[in-house]
């Protein structure tokens, strides 16, 4: 049976209970479920990147995740800023790891511009940082791009793939709304040895092709929303082996709290509802899912 009660039962963390407005309302931080009976990592998150109140600093936001088993993170870079933000904060803070990359709805303006391949070269530089240990967030994605940068888009997932394998890192993957030609380029490239199919989007189909070619699949608040029952037939389908928990924060925040902001202490919310879809005891998933995650990135 599945050992997973619990749900909201705490007061917001003081660190982000600081930047609720009084007038915030739904609208404000969270409360902090009930910890979890064994540490989990959040496996993306985006410290650097602004909720409605602002940035709460990374020690603050680890505290706060680790007071109810959140032991660490793994900070995603979406563009050159904001990758060579993510090593500063690597190096500053020994409970996260970093990602790098040129997001994919970034790259065709890049390359019309003529400052893809520099953009390409510098993240395969700050891949080679020894606490980077994906490229990532890449990949495709049809929703923002029209077809004019498809081609573009495409170009760039491959020279991500091309530098993942030449730094020895795991692959981190955007995928929306493109899950045939995401699955077809890796083929046709030759897929790193560690694939991360960030927040996964697919169904049960996309679930089996992972699982048949040993790629991972982290799970993200939208395996909790109602409207996602394909998010949950391919939670169930999935091999324990390959899944992760991750929060995409400050984006995507679990249900009952879908439309606030989101943050690396939420993620227990998303583990007690994969727990509680799977009918399995939490801590065994708990345990699978930090073992999981450190095949994947390595100790922190």
């Amino acid at each position: 049976m599945c050992n997973s009660s619990g749900g909201p039962s705490g007061s917001v963390p003081g660190a982000y209970a600081a930047l609720n407005r009084p007038d915030a309302g739904a609208r404000g931080w969270p409360p902090a479920p009930e910890p979890l009976p064994v540490p989990v990592m959040d496996n993306h998150t985006h410290l650097d990147f602004p909720a409605d109140a602002g940035v709460v600093p990374a020690a603050q936001a680890l505290d706060a995740a680790a007071a109810v088993g959140v032991r660490g993170a793994v900070q995603v870079g979406t563009d050159l800023e904001s990758s060579r933000r993510t090593v500063e904060l690597v190096e500053q803070e020994p409970r996260l790891l970093g990602a790098v990359a040129i997001h994919p709805n970034d790259a065709p303006d890049l390359a019309v511009a003529g400052t893809l391949e520099a953009a390409l070269a510098e993240i395969e530089q700050l891949a080679r940082h020894p606490r980077v240990r994906a490229v990532g967030e890449t990949g495709l994605d049809y929703f923002r791009t029209g077809p004019e940068g498809l081609e573009r888009q495409q170009y760039s997932f491959r020279r991500h793939i091309d530098i993942a394998k030449r730094t020895g890192t795991a692959l981190q993957i955007h995928d929306r709304d493109a899950h045939q030609d995401v699955v077809r380029i890796l083929r046709e490239e030759g897929a790193p040895e560690k694939v991360v199919f960030h927040c996964f989007s697919g169904d049960a189909e996309l679930a089996r092709t992972c699982n048949d070619s040993g790629w991972y699949m982290s799970f993200a608040g939208t395996v909790t929303f109602r409207n996602a029952a394909y998010l949950r037939e391919a939670l169930a389908v999935a091999d324990p082996s390959l899944m992760l928990v991750e929060t995409d924060a400050p984006f995507l925040t679990p249900h009952p709290w879908r439309g606030r902001p989101n943050a690396s202490y939420l993620v227990p919310a998303t583990v007690r509802s994969m727990a509680a879809e799977l009918d399995r005891d939490l801590a065994a998933l708990c345990t699978d899912l930090a073992a999981n995650t450190e095949r994947v990135y390595g100790t922190w």
